[in-house]
């Protein structure tokens, strides 16, 4: 029988790596980026055509390749980084696999120009699908140009699956917002299809945040740091008031380096424990200092999961850090911390001394004696009660009213509603208001409720919808316009989605530098503010990966029905609540909101009788 197990080509070798390292046009922004940072670059900027499937282009002042590293630099696990592998255990740089140039080749049309300071002239490498075209002296300014044309051009499978190009940009912005926040100390730009997207100057961590998320951040930062001999943290954390329910600017970084660690994560919302609103996230930027040695970020491929090894430890820095900075600022009840020295977290160690406990123990002690001896004793007098306080305790409880359950379970019934019976068998217009949630009404099986938002959402969906059909409504104008400074993500979506919201009566202009300005609304908008509308709008949508045309425009419709129904705990009068009965029943599905929850429910009048057997 012959041989069946044979060496793959490089070439396809290198395919298959790629598929591991390079997942996306942003796998290859982060990878370039990276290695334009550790070879000491100060000024980087990128240029995205078509979301990274035409070009990406990144182009750095840093000290450059000389004509055999360049040709070296795209051979598989070739690398400048460690010599052996020890050097795994104590890296410093953002690269060292050796893998991202060999992969990007492989899936990609290249062009490299490069030059080091002491030469006077560089070296040009054009490469196609691992195949080298050419290597040849050109003349060029020091550091190095990466142009990758034309991604995944010989694997159509994987071009096919790429997203939107809204989505595919949105994840380069995310890669590129990593590697800025952690290098305020280089100069970064990004242009899309010729257009500033950043234009980040060097300067502070503070000011780099600011700089990258917009001015309305700066208000929502606290201070955090803490050194131990296991781990320094510093950065910020944002306030409680301004979390939000979509994630974007929660930032892990350990010795300049972006992390995932769902584990540290879950510290930090346990310090935000009872003082956030539900289902929202607190921003934060926490860099983290320790011990190369004491990590390992060789578990994989893209280097965001870190393996610690005091990690317990750690956890309990965190938390107790994030604790200390919102005590400091009066957010979450804590003890006098001091402002100026903060205070020392006792951290656990394999080198950890441990003593013996010091109990005093007072041996005059008689737990047999009399009241009156007992007291004699001013350790222990502290502990007594006097009698009359004793006497007395249930004056606490002077001030406080008693609450009639009936007043409030129903206590936005009106007089007539009370005056009315819910016996009736018929179909009924009587609604009675339940926790400024729930509109009751009698029917012929017994009595049905309605969840308010849910039905006001399922009411306006279906309008929506109805509108991106015939392209029509109108539009409730402005007397004062607003200017909304987005996240360039959020701008971005919102301007390829522009022309779907000028058909549902929204009046939007874009103002340059990532700002908007909102000159109309939809007529039968709720009456929330309108950046409240449209950051709920984005908050909804941005969440999932919508291409088809015709389900975005539904998830248009789903999104802004979502952000502009009522709450619910808005109070409705007798008319409202029949006009919404109404238009929900009119709706071609009135039992379900577009997400799918139930909306009406009705308890049978057998299941009401039973309950009084």
């Amino acid at each position: 029988m012959s041989d069946i197990i044979q060496l793959l080509p490089d070439s396809v070798a290198n395919q298959i790596a790629a598929g591991e390292v390079i997942q996306r046009p942003a796998s290859v922004v982060k990878e370039l980026v990276e290695n334009a940072i550790d070879a000491k670059a100060d000024s980087i900027t990128i240029n995205i055509k078509d979301a990274g499937k035409t070009l990406i282009q990144i182009i750095d002042n840093g000290i450059g390749m000389s004509d055999t590293d360049a040709r070296l630099s795209f051979e598989r696990h070739a690398t400048s980084k460690i010599r052996n592998a020890d050097d795994l255990f104590a890296i410093s740089t953002m690269g060292f696999r050796g893998e991202a140039l060999a992969s990007i080749a492989a899936i990609a049309h290249v062009e490299l120009k490069t030059k080091q300071e002491d030469n006077e002239i560089g070296t040009q490498i054009i490469i196609e699908g691992s195949k080298v075209n050419s290597q040849e002296a050109t003349s060029c300014v020091k550091g190095t140009n990466f142009a990758v044309k034309n991604l995944f051009y010989n694997v159509p499978a994987r071009r096919k699956f790429l997203k939107s190009n809204t989505t595919e940009f949105g994840h380069i912005i995310s890669e590129f917002q990593r590697i800025a926040l952690a290098n305020p100390e280089v100069e970064f730009k990004l242009y899309n299809n010729n257009s500033e997207v950043y234009l980040l100057p060097k300067t502070n961590i503070r000011q780099r945040i600011v700089s990258v998320f917009g001015k309305r951040i700066n208000q929502n930062l606290i201070t955090i740091e803490s050194n131990t001999s296991i781990i320094s943290i510093k950065g910020f954390i944002g306030k409680p008031e301004y979390a939000r329910k979509k994630s974007g600017e929660q930032f892990f970084f350990i010795n300049n380096r972006y992390m995932r660690n769902p584990y540290f994560y879950k510290a930090i919302l346990n310090a935000y424990a009872q003082i956030l609103q539900p289902e929202t996230v607190p921003s934060y930027f926490l860099f983290l200092e320790a011990d190369p040695s004491t990590l390992d970020v060789n578990i994989h491929p893209t280097k965001t999961e870190i393996k610690f090894e005091d990690q317990q430890a750690i956890w309990q820095i965190i938390h107790s850090a994030v604790k200390q900075a919102l005590g400091k600022n009066n957010i979450a009840p804590s003890i006098d911390f001091n402002q100026e020295q903060g205070f020392d977290i006792p951290v656990l160690s394999k080198e950890t001394e441990f003593k013996t406990p010091r109990i005093d123990i007072d041996h005059s002690f008689n737990p047999f004696e009399t009241k009156s001896t007992f007291n004699k004793n001013p350790k222990s007098s502290a502990l007594s009660l006097e009698k009359e306080n004793l006497a007395n305790w249930d004056k606490l409880y002077d001030g406080f009213e008693k609450e009639n359950q009936q007043s409030d379970d129903f206590s936005s019934f009106s007089n007539e509603n009370n005056q009315q019976s819910i016996t009736d068998t018929s179909i009924s217009e009587k609604y009675f208001h339940v926790k400024n949630k729930y509109i009751l009404t009698p029917v012929k099986s017994g009595l049905m409720i309605i969840d308010q938002k849910r039905a006001h959402e399922r009411i306006l969906f279906e309008k929506f919808l109805q509108t991106l059909s015939i392209q029509s409504s109108a539009t409730q104008t402005s007397l004062y316009p607003k200017t909304i400074e987005l996240d360039p993500k959020d701008h971005i979506l919102l301007m390829d989605i522009n022309n779907d919201l000028k058909n549902l009566g929204f009046d939007i202009e874009d103002f340059g530098g990532n700002s908007i300005v909102i000159n109309g609304m939809p007529a039968d908008s709720s009456n929330q503010e309108p950046e409240q509308i449209i950051d709920k709008f984005l908050n909804e949508y941005s969440s999932g990966e919508v291409d088809a045309k015709t389900q975005a425009k539904e998830k248009i419709a789903k999104s802004l029905a979502k952000a502009s129904a009522i709450s619910s705990n808005q109070k409705l009068s007798n008319e409202e609540m029949r006009e919404m009965v109404d238009m929900l029943f009119a709706c071609q599905n009135p039992n379900y909101s577009p997400f799918g929850k139930l909306i009406v429910s009705i308890i049978k009048t057998d299941e009401l009788e039973k309950r009084f057997i």
